[in-house]
């Protein structure tokens, strides 16, 4: 898969930061649904969790039980459609769907501390 995140970065000018299988992220239950678009960002990665939060749809949701911890090796089962964009770097973000990709940088992301 590393191929393919690498492309990803490459494509948006950012480093190559990737999500070891041994990680976890934040996800949101609705990603196993496919329910688009499919949403990402990262903060900064602490402990045993890389920094991800995955959720489907157009609303992230303020719940405190929305994300679950899930380990990236795992991922493939629940969306791989996620997988090449997990070599983005903290600050970063995704939304895609069908015939669409946006891709970009926030720097707020860099001062939030961990949602999970």
């Amino acid at each position: 898969m590393s191929d393919l995140q690498f492309s990803i970065c490459q494509k948006y000018g950012a480093d190559l930061v990737p999500a070891p299988p041994s990680l976890k992220v934040g996800i949101a239950a609705n990603v196993k649904e496919h329910i688009y678009p499919l949403n990402g960002l990262r903060i900064m990665p602490l402990g045993d969790t890389s920094g991800w939060y995955l959720w489907a749809g157009e609303l992230l949701s303020s719940d405190p039980d929305f994300f679950q911890p899930l380990h990236v090796v795992h991922l493939d089962e629940w969306c791989p459609e996620l997988l090449p964009y997990l070599g983005l770097p903290p600050g970063w973000r995704f939304l895609i769907a069908p015939k669409y990709e946006d891709v970009w940088f926030d720097p707020q992301l860099l001062e939030l501390a961990h949602m999970i």
